[in-house]
């Protein structure tokens, strides 16, 4: 099938979801053609939602009472004034916000590992059409794509012992390169993701530690040149019965 060039303009408005369906069917097939430009929508798209979740809460905050009564001004000088300390409150109360939630450069290897894959969890894990890139149903092309992205051989967990199944999963960008990230689901509907990155540097690490992102548990660890990390909504002690399992699978 011969599919027209998609514009840069399009492509913005597939990921904000803008499209009609017969438009985003027509992005989504030449899309298919063009991992590199798929990777990059994929980035837009977290990029979005990591700006909705930083700004949100921000603009449903009322207005504090000091700057409502110096919206009522005296003179233009005092509207511009006014306008001028508005502008700086919200730039703090937005710094404020973003405090956490996007990775700082400074941070360790393995914190900015848990912190990434908590974020990753919290995009992906509520959504219900296109909670995966390719469903659970096609596990060998899965498992085959995303380990030729990251360069090594993958070998996601079975974990139906512990009540979970495979959804799927996607590729995702990570901080130094391609990330793969696995989604699975309990009978009540529950949501566990295992985000895997290849790290740039050979650990001996494999302990594990834990961190929790605003309500999101993570065990994360280092094995070799890969880093996992575990993450859930869910109790501690049921997450590290869970990371053990999935410790044991990968290193039988």
């Amino acid at each position: 099938m011969n599919i027209p060039p998609i514009s840069e303009q399009e492509l913005h408005a597939y990921a904000d979801d803008r499209l009609d369906a017969a438009r985003r069917e027509k992005v989504e097939a030449w899309l298919a053609n063009h991992p590199d430009m798929r990777q990059t929508v994929a980035e837009w798209r977290i990029h979005n939602e990591q700006l909705h979740r930083c700004f949100d809460p921000v603009l449903d905050e009322p207005v504090p009472t000091r700057l409502a009564e110096a919206a009522i001004p005296a003179s233009r000088f005092s509207l511009g004034l006014a306008a001028a300390i508005a502008w700086l409150a919200m730039g703090g109360a937005i710094g404020y916000q973003l405090r956490g939630a996007i990775p700082s450069q400074g941070l360790p290897p393995t914190a900015s590992l848990a912190r990434q894959a908590a974020l990753a969890h919290a995009v992906f894990s509520p959504e219900v059409r296109h909670p995966v890139e390719v469903a659970a149903a096609e596990e060998a092309h899965l498992v085959a794509w995303l380990s030729k992205r990251l360069g090594a051989e993958l070998k996601p967990p079975h974990l139906s012992g512990q009540g979970f199944e495979l959804v799927g999963g996607r590729l995702l960008p990570g901080e130094a390169g391609p990330v793969a990230q696995f989604m699975y689901q309990d009978a009540r509907g529950q949501r566990l993701t295992l985000y895997v990155q290849r790290d740039a540097q050979d650990s001996s690490e494999t302990a594990f530690r834990y961190a929790n992102e605003s309500g999101i548990g993570v065990f994360y660890w280092l094995d070799g040149r890969f880093g996992y990390a575990l993450s859930a909504e869910m109790q501690k002690s049921e997450l590290l019965r869970i990371a053990t399992v999935v410790h044991r699978q990968l290193n039988p």
